[in-house]
């Protein structure tokens, strides 16, 4: 037999064998200093902490109710996904806790940051606290926020990073949602980790 028939046969023989051997990939960003505890408020005022939500996965974004564009359409297609997940593997879905930080406390009140999330879904959670507070929290996250000028009438826009984080059982990071792909991609990235 020719080396070339050889050859394919002995990987034809040996492909279903690394199949079966195949580990499942590493989180994209398993070891990431990443998260870490926090306390807010939710949008009825009562005390939130990171701890809150050890056993449940988190899906984790920072921004700002006031932002006029680009935050609402992360929301929107962040949420999208979670239903999608959601209709496809309730029970699953159960188990993540979507989360919105404001990095703006100055504006977003408790109320503020109830009525955008409710926009949304009754299931995103926002939170907000004093500007320290959610200094500390950002921080945890290495998401970078600042206020721009305010203009003649005293509104302003925030400069801020704009990541959305998957993060696992005990807060551990676990990979960036694509929200700025659609919602599609974020159910996607949902079902490969949530299990």
């Amino acid at each position: 037999m020719p080396l070339s028939l050889r050859l394919a046969a002995s990987l034809a023989i040996l492909a279903p064998l690394a199949a079966c051997n195949t580990a499942p990939a590493e989180a994209p960003l398993a070891g990431a200093k990443i998260g870490g505890d926090f306390d807010l408020v939710n949008s009825k005022g009562e005390p939130v902490r990171w701890a809150d939500f050890n056993g449940k996965y988190r899906m984790i974004y920072f921004g700002y109710a006031y932002c006029p564009d680009i935050c609402p359409f992360d929301m929107q297609r962040m949420m999208a996904g979670y239903k999608e997940f959601a209709a496809a593997k309730p029970e699953l879905a159960a188990q993540v806790q979507p989360i919105f930080v404001t990095i703006d406390p100055e504006r977003d009140t408790p109320a503020v940051i109830g009525e955008f999330t409710s926009a949304f879904s009754d299931k995103l959670l926002g939170l907000t606290g004093t500007p320290e507070q959610v200094a500390t929290a950002a921080k945890a996250f290495a998401v970078y926020y600042k206020k721009g000028d305010v203009n003649s009438e005293g509104g302003y826009l925030m400069d801020h990073s704009k990541a959305a984080f998957l993060m696992g059982r005990q807060g551990e990071p676990i990979a960036m949602l694509p929200v700025d792909l659609g919602g599609q991609q974020v159910a996607a990235e949902l079902e490969k980790w949530v299990n």
